[in-house]
């Protein structure tokens, strides 16, 4: 069997999939890949099910020494993929990486953005819970990976590796990113129908992590007469903008609590979701409002 052991894990790498939608009920949040279609798509370069667990990096940094040959691929913000062997190569994002026997593979920083996902073919053979594999790193399922850790690869996939060169790489960017939102449910909670949201930008705070996206700028300002109002705890979703007292929002994403006791002003779009995984602190992000249903897609269908 393949393994992979883990040299240096990188500022925050973990291990991810689709997620386990469908558990809310159980205070069991979606979790998974924070770029889903990214993380399928490393997954079809190398062959496998779009559905086979990968790792999740922010800000790169991965150094692991592969026992056994074994072809991988990194999609996301675009990262150099270095493998350490008898010739030395460098590759990049969106292609098949082989990788001999004894050799070192080391995921460099993303020249922009913020996270990647990396493919091994066969998939990582890790413990499932509730039918996955994703680390919550609110809930506790699972944990970052650590210097030392051996991560198992599953059984050669059935699919050869597509006769590919080269996969399209998208650049996250580096200026301000626009998010299209749903207003609601309780946007008449606050001042001038939540225009203080809508009307400039918002910096990522530092503290951001996979369960929630920190904005600072402006305070969003409750009405007089629901300054002092309680809030029933409610159902949460990725995408949420809930605003604490503070008047700074945060922007729910995939390991986000399940309930939640603040004023949600907006909801964020699932398919604009992606864009704010590649946000680095000190980025604007701006919104822009639509119509159409808050709920953020066909993943939270399960929910």
């Amino acid at each position: 069997m393949t393994r992979l052991r883990v040299l240096e894990p990188g500022p925050l790498t973990t291990v991810q999939d689709q997620g386990r939608p469908g558990h809310a009920a159980l205070g069991v949040a979606l979790s998974g890949a924070l770029d889903p279609a990214a993380l399928r798509l490393a997954n079809r370069i190398v062959g496998n099910p779009e559905a086979a667990a990968g790792l999740e990096l922010t800000l790169g940094g991965l150094l692991v020494h592969c026992d056994e040959p074994c072809v991988l691929a990194a999609t996301g913000a675009p990262v150099v993929v270095r493998v350490d062997a008898a010739e030395p190569r460098a590759y990049g994002s969106g292609c098949a990486v082989p990788v001999p026997r004894g050799a070192i593979v080391r995921v460099e920083a993303p020249v922009a953005g913020l996270r990647s996902w990396v493919a091994v073919r066969g998939g990582l053979d890790v413990p499932m819970l509730l039918g996955s594999a994703a680390t919550d790193l609110l809930a506790g399922f699972g944990s970052p990976l650590a210097a030392g850790d051996a991560l198992a690869v599953g059984p050669e996939p059935a699919d050869p590796v597509p006769a590919l060169d080269q996969a399209p790489v998208s650049v996250p960017a580096a200026g301000p990113l626009e998010v299209r939102a749903v207003l609601g449910p309780h946007d008449d909670w606050f001042d001038e129908d939540a225009a203080v949201l809508l009307a400039g930008g918002w910096q990522v705070d530092e503290r951001s992590n996979r369960v929630g996206l920190r904005l600072h700028g402006a305070s969003v300002a409750r009405r007089p007469e629901a300054v002092d109002r309680e809030l029933a705890s409610a159902a949460m979703v990725p995408g949420a903008v809930q605003v604490p007292p503070g008047g700074q929002p945060v922007v729910f994403l995939a390991d986000h609590p399940v309930t939640g006791g603040y004023p949600v002003l907006a909801c964020v779009l699932a398919d604009d979701l992606p864009l704010l995984a590649q946000a680095v602190p000190g980025q604007t992000v701006r919104f822009r409002s639509v119509s159409g249903p808050p709920l953020p897609g066909a993943r939270a269908a399960g929910r």
